[in-house]
């Protein structure tokens, strides 16, 4: 484990991906990441691991995909099985800073909470709370005074996503807000 500046709040830093468990013997890393291939994990990045509430850091040495959507990880200092067997079950955070830009047509699904949805019509449906992925696409968790609505992330549906105004306005599918 890195000895270098003392790790980060989480607050500052978020999660892309939890340690499965270990592989071999030679100390590498399962990872599932969220955002399968996790261009924010690479060789000589240091990322924060949240082991049983502990946050430490950690350089990561090596990164292959795996098997699909997992990546086997090394980490500086973790050398043989048992300190990787050790790890299982740790969320991988990275810092906010150190995350990739995203393209002017992507988001990062923790830069859209707390924006404004509204519809095509201007019609205010709430704030963005949560987002999560269904395995086809992604899903806004819209709430205003008591309501919720689910937003299906997809071109159909979303018109245009304003950074600057945090708002996005939307297009609703028939039934979605019935």
């Amino acid at each position: 484990m890195s000895s270098g500046a003392p790790p980060t709040d989480e607050r500052s830093a978020l999660a892309v991906a939890d340690v499965v468990t270990a592989h071999g013997l030679r100390g590498l890393l399962r990872l599932r990441p969220y955002q399968f291939p996790a261009p924010s994990l690479v060789v000589g990045r240091e990322v924060l691991l949240d082991h049983a509430g502990t946050l430490r850091s950690a350089r990561i040495v090596t990164v292959a995909p795996h098997g699909g959507r997992r990546l086997l990880v090394g980490l500086e200092g973790v050398s043989d099985r048992s300190a990787a067997e050790a790890l299982a079950g740790a969320r991988v955070l990275v810092r906010r800073g150190d995350l990739p830009p995203a393209d002017a047509d992507e988001f990062y699904w923790h830069e859209v909470t707390g924006w404004t949805v509204e519809t095509d019509a201007g019609t205010r449906l709430g704030d963005i709370v949560e987002t999560f992925a269904t395995g086809l696409n992604d899903v806004w968790v819209v709430r205003d005074a008591g309501r919720e609505v689910l937003i299906p992330v997809i071109a159909d549906v979303v018109r245009s996503i304003d950074r600057d105004a945090r708002r996005i306005v939307v297009t609703p599918l028939p039934g979605l807000l019935d």
